[in-house]
């Protein structure tokens, strides 16, 4: 067996400050780069899906098969499921006409029976247990169905309360610290937190990205999607490389 994974480490990195501020990066990354491809291109929502959903598996089949934590890799998967998750939600919201509340309640459902059957099947859905390949497979579902969930949310807090991208982005930063408090002061699990915070902070990215790229007209600050990408690309980069991280180490 592999010295990393006898050692107790899995292939995901510490969930630390830096953990969450690559995240944020790469949702708000995911909804100008998905934005990029399927209106600037104007390749469309179900294209944009096929194209990012191919990277995703590629990319996520690559990470289950490394022998031990690659933070590039890793992060490479990270981002490909935010711009997966957001043509896919898309094409649920509004090609296939499902709406926000319904593309959100199906994914919600889809997200807690993946967190279910990993239970069920595994004994835990904490992130510090990830050290197979079976237990990878879950983790990478429950993040993919959480990115989708988490665009869908921003979409209908941004368009459909009339709180615009500005008040979603307020409202999920809110919740976000609200997560923070109770991690800190609370006795509420740790694992339920982390997937809670792993949610909202792809809304959080989804209506900061709207506001960077969507029009004046429509409450955005109409910047070009592919120069605001390559910016969060390079950023997300710059972090990877020079800030620390290590493999999260299990607990036993």
């Amino acid at each position: 067996m592999d010295e990393t994974l006898k050692g107790g480490l899995s292939k995901v990195p510490e969930v630390t400050l830096v953990f969450w501020i690559i995240k944020i990066a790469a949702t708000t990354l995911g909804e100008t780069a998905g934005d990029a491809v399927t209106m600037s291109m104007q390749l469309g929502y179900l294209i944009g899906t096929a194209i990012f959903a191919s990277v995703f598996i590629a990319t996520a089949v690559m990470q289950i098969s490394a022998k031990r934590f690659h933070p590039l890799l890793y992060w490479a998967v990270i981002v490909a499921s935010t711009t997966a998750g957001t043509t896919m939600a898309d094409f649920f919201d509004r090609s296939l006409g499902i709406g926000y509340v319904g593309g959100s309640s199906i994914l919600f459902v889809l997200l807690m029976a993946t967190l279910g059957l990993w239970y069920r099947t595994l004994g835990s859905v904490s992130v510090d247990t990830v050290t197979s390949p079976k237990a990878e497979g879950f983790y990478w579902a429950a993040i993919m169905l959480s990115q989708t969930l988490g665009t869908a949310l921003g979409d209908w807090m941004a368009d459909s309360t009339g709180l615009g991208y500005e008040g979603g982005a307020l409202v999920f930063a809110a919740a976000l610290a609200v997560v923070a408090l109770v991690y800190f002061y609370g006795k509420v699990s740790h694992t339920l937190l982390f997937w809670a915070a792993f949610i909202l902070t792809r809304p959080l990215g989804a209506t900061v990205g709207d506001l960077l790229d969507k029009p004046l007209s429509q409450g955005g600050l109409a910047l070009d999607r592919f120069s605001a990408s390559a910016v969060l690309a390079a950023f997300i980069l710059a972090c990877v490389l020079l800030l620390p991280q290590r493999a999260g180490r299990h607990p036993g």
